[in-house]
This record gives structure tokens, sequence and C-alpha cells, in this order.
């Protein structure tokens, strides 16, 4: 059983620890600083205290360890895209699943939120698992570019509010 909490200060060593490894094959491609890791943390609470909200992000908790971290952010009005990332230790267990149907829970009550969308790394799947899962469909592929100047054919997915 995963819980969300708010994050806080004190979570920057396990936020580093979470971004690392193959957690950010697919993402950064590096490890964070701690610096950074403290960076992200304070960018997220000075977002939770904007009017109106723009951004929510929780940490991922798994018995009372902290093992990743998913997000909200509103592009409009109704729609807002869903990012998560878990520690690679903990993978494979249902954890992203949880967090992610806790969050759409949130997005389409308290939010009031009518759309949500997601993307990910085509050779990240496991990712597609858990978005599915967690009632997303499939709506194509988006390109990213990388720092190369190449292009990436992200798969993309929706959720509409039931």
């Amino acid at each position: 059983m995963v819980t969300l909490q708010d994050m806080t200060p004190d979570d920057a060593p396990a936020l580093q620890r979470i971004y690392n490894g193959a957690s950010v094959r697919y993402t950064t491609g590096r490890t964070l600083t701690l610096d950074e890791a403290q960076n992200k943390i304070r960018t997220a609470l000075a977002r939770a205290a904007e009017t109106p909200r723009q951004q929510w992000t929780w940490a991922i908790t798994a018995e009372s360890d902290l093992i990743g971290r998913i997000a909200l952010r509103r592009r409009t009005r109704y729609m807002a895209t869903l990012s998560y990332i878990l520690r690679e230790d903990t993978w494979g267990n249902g954890y992203a699943t949880e967090a992610a149907k806790h969050v759409v829970q949130f997005a389409f009550t308290a939010a009031g939120l009518e759309r949500l969308e997601a993307m990910h790394h085509p050779a990240n799947p496991a990712s597609g698992h858990v978005l599915t899962k967690a009632g997303f469909t499939p709506t194509g592929t988006s390109d990213r570019y990388t720092d190369d100047g190449t292009t990436v054919p992200y798969q993309t997915y929706a959720l509409q509010k039931p």
C-alpha cells in the first residue's frame, strides 16, 4: 500500500536517491545533486502556495519509505498532465499504479479537472502499463526532441473524467 504526502525539505536525500540510476534513464538521464533535489522540493512547496493552484506534487511512500514522486501540472483550466518517477529498487510492485489511481481520484474530485494526459518514453513500456492500469487510454505519439537534436516518439495517453 502506498500513501501520498506533501514533500518536506528533509526529503531531499531520499529524492536524490529516487532520481538516480535506471530511474532517470528516460527522464533527465543523470542523477540529481543534493542541491537540485532541494530545489525541486522548494519549487514544489512554492507551487503549492500559488492561487490558483497550477501544480500538485506528492511524495510516494511505502511503509514510511519515500520511494517516488508524482505530480499533476495544470495545462488548461480543466486539463492536467500526470508524471511520476519511482526508485529503481521498488519497480514491479504496483506502487506507481496505486499512486496514479490516487492522483486520478484527486484530479477528478478535489482539483475539478476533466481530462488528464501523460506520456512515456517508447523504451519504457512498463510506464505505459502503469497508465493503462490507472485507466488511461493510448492516444498516439508525440515527438520529443533530445539533446542531440533528434526526436523520439513518446506514447501519449489520456483519461476523461467519468
